[in-house]
């Protein structure tokens, strides 16, 4: 079966569009041909798989040009319905979902990613390959800035103080660039988690205060009045770090969308703190965001009502807790995610707003 495919190549800040015909035993050549082409170098060739995507539907892999003496990153992206879910979720919703994900993390490099400077560091988009089918049959390519090329060598596992911050300056100047933007080609709501794309886990939820409340919650976070694009899946694993852990950049942008700052500000401490560090720390580090935030709306807005957006965002800070546990109790209620910390909050939001 062959995919038609749009093309967008990007050189010396112009974009040039190419049509390719991308059938599927021949996706790999193809694709190697592109980015021979936009390096001006026959010798290119695949260096290593870096990772692959989530259930099994492509691969993260970095390419080499001798000529140019530099590499690429290639996202490519081949879905296969049948592979099994690590988590035992199977369902044509979540394969949907996961298909307009990577469409709509193409929208986001294609439109957006340029809006980004040192401060919000993403990856320079070289070439998106996606047809108009590619939100059916999920086949799309990205090829983009090795970062680790760019001096972002370092993707730790475990965050200290020192990391987390830069990803908390990270967010805060992220969600301050993009404040009320218009971004009908993105995820209407950002995140992974809402509720409205994941109706499975709300209904193996238990009966309860917080499944009662989830429409409630999912209603506040998405009519707030300040709105900006968040990441949607803002953990340690999608950061990456230069070696004296002095900047940062970020990676994988499946789930960017409208939504409250907090959101990505929430699960970004809970994928790095546990327990005892949230109480330790929470009530610092969420300071530290609000204070980034407001230097970023100062360099990005023009008489933004800083006030009022921090004063609702810190109010929603409970709710955002709370929702994200109402889907882990239907994704995967063990999950250590769930502790003390995260159960006062929920509590907090439903004697506050339910």
């Amino acid at each position: 079966m062959l995919l038609l495919s749009i093309c967008w190549f990007c050189y010396a800040g112009k974009l040039m569009l190419m049509v390719a015909i991308i059938g599927s035993s021949s996706m790999s050549q193809r694709l190697l041909q592109h980015i021979q082409g936009y390096c001006d170098d026959p010798q290119l060739f695949k260096q290593q798989k870096v990772q692959s995507l989530w259930s099994g539907y492509g691969e993260v892999a970095r390419y080499y040009s001798p000529r140019r003496g530099n590499t690429v990153i290639v996202k490519q992206v081949n879905p296969r319905p049948s592979t099994p879910h690590p988590r035992g979720w199977h369902s044509s919703t979540g394969h949907q979902r996961k298909l307009t994900s990577y469409v709509m993390e193409g929208n986001f490099y294609h439109s957006f990613a340029r809006q980004c400077n040192r401060q919000c560091k993403v990856p320079d988009l070289i070439a998106f390959c996606g047809g108009e089918d590619a939100v059916n049959n999920g086949q799309q390519i990205l090829v983009m800035e090795d970062l680790h090329s760019s001096g972002f060598t370092q993707t730790p596992d475990y965050g200290g103080l020192v990391e987390i911050k830069l990803g908390i300056r990270w967010l805060a100047h992220f969600h301050g660039r993009f404040l009320a933007i218009d971004a009908p080609t993105l995820w209407p709501i950002g995140s992974y988690w809402h509720l409205g794309t994941r109706q499975d886990e709300y209904a193996r939820m238990p009966d309860g205060a917080l499944k009662s409340a989830a429409p409630r919650l999912d209603q506040l976070l998405n009519r707030a009045t300040h709105q900006t694009l968040i990441h949607g899946d803002a953990k340690l694993a999608n950061f990456c770090f230069t070696p004296p852990r002095d900047d940062i950049a970020a990676v994988d942008f499946q789930y960017v969308g409208k939504g409250v700052g907090v959101k990505d500000l929430m699960y970004f401490l809970g994928s790095c703190l546990n327990e005892t560090q949230l109480f330790t720390h929470y009530e610092t580090l969420l300071t530290l965001y609000f204070s980034h935030l407001r230097r970023a709306v100062n360099t990005y807005q023009v008489d933004y009502p800083f006030v009022e957006l921090e004063q609702q965002w810190r109010a929603l800070c409970p709710v955002a807790w709370a929702d994200f546990q109402r889907f882990l109790q239907g994704w995967s209620p063990g999950h250590n995610k769930i502790n003390l910390f995260m159960a006062q909050q929920t509590r907090q939001a439903l004697a506050t707003f339910c």
